[in-house]
């Protein structure tokens, strides 16, 4: 009870604090915000779809003709690709128990055992 008297000041204006936060996060603008809108919907196509069909019409009038592979330019390009090797693939089930026999030493399960 001490703590309040000697703080008597300092409580008092962390209660109005309080008071004053709780009364703007409640008190909020009354307009609707809502992200959801309805807007009449009309029969022109809005500017979006107005760019697409142009380049899509544009796309409709390329042609694609095999010169560019008569090119010398396209002769000199080089492949920097890497050969994927094939690994072999894994057990059928892989959740089912080991066979016996069948090759995988039992220090490979301990591979994910917790550490002691």
């Amino acid at each position: 009870m001490s703590f309040l008297k000697q703080n008597i000041l300092a409580v008092s204006l962390v209660g109005i604090l309080v008071l004053g936060g709780v009364w703007y996060v409640f008190s909020g603008d009354s307009t609707d915000d809502t992200v959801l809108t309805t807007e009449s919907v009309s029969d022109a196509p809005s500017v979006v779809e107005k760019g697409i069909v142009d380049i899509l019409l544009t796309l409709r009038s390329v042609s694609l003709s095999g010169t560019i592979f008569s090119d010398p330019a396209f002769d000199t390009l080089q492949d920097f690709g890497t050969q994927i090797i094939e690994e072999p693939f894994g057990r059928p089930n892989p959740f089912a128990p080991r066979e016996e026999g069948s090759g995988v030493e039992d220090s490979d399960a301990e591979l994910f055992s917790p550490q002691r």
